[in-house]
């Protein structure tokens, strides 16, 4: 259990985020999760998972917090992030893994042996890998990643009181166009090995 460790990746759309922790958490040997916790959680608690996936970060948030879906809905918002903050507990108490997003940090805030991380890149970039990934023309997808974005951070700042990008709610916030996914998830690596004593 003392040697058990986990790792959290905030990350902008179209940093890279998600492909950048799977290759960490390859590189690792450590388990990786990210929209499979909506599974779990659905499984654990009896709920439909369409539950879950409409409270998601980036489908039911806005700049202004919960939307109308949860006036329809008998499950509030907050309870479906108590049972998905629960499963985050569970599992990093099992063995050492790697989140992505679901304010895992502040989830995980409790656990000293931690590493929390933002992923940006620059909007260029950005736009290039989401239009070339939805096969849609730049001004769309700046105009879904914005979107996305203002989801993300709408979620992370109301359940945590904390600021979604900001460096001072992170151990290391890193600019993946610096050096692409690959060189970036060895520096990740890196720093995580010697953060907990792995070399």
């Amino acid at each position: 259990m003392k040697d058990l460790f986990c790792i959290t990746i905030g990350r902008e759309l179209g940093s890279g985020g998600r492909k950048i922790g799977g290759l960490v958490a390859k590189k690792l040997g450590i388990s990786f999760y990210d929209k499979e916790l909506l599974s779990i959680a659905s499984k654990e608690s009896g709920l439909e998972k369409d539950f879950f996936e409409k409270a998601d970060e980036r489908q039911a948030w806005s700049l202004f917090g919960i939307t109308e879906y949860y006036s329809l809905n008998p499950i509030s918002g907050e309870s479906l992030f108590v049972i998905q903050s629960d499963v985050i507990k569970r599992l990093a108490s099992e063995k050492s893994c790697l989140f992505v997003g679901r304010c895992a940090d502040y989830v995980l805030s409790d656990v000293s042996r931690r590493l929390d991380i933002f992923i940006t890149a620059d909007e260029v970039d950005r736009i290039t890998k989401v239009a070339e990934k939805l096969d849609i023309p730049r001004d769309k997808a700046k105009s879904i990643i914005e979107k996305t974005d203002r989801q993300r951070k709408s979620y992370y700042n109301y359940f945590t009181n904390k600021h979604w990008g900001r460096a001072d709610s992170y151990h290391l916030t890193i600019n993946s166009s610096l050096m692409g996914s690959e060189a970036t998830a060895n520096l990740i690596v890196d720093i995580a090995k010697r953060r907990f004593g792995l070399i």
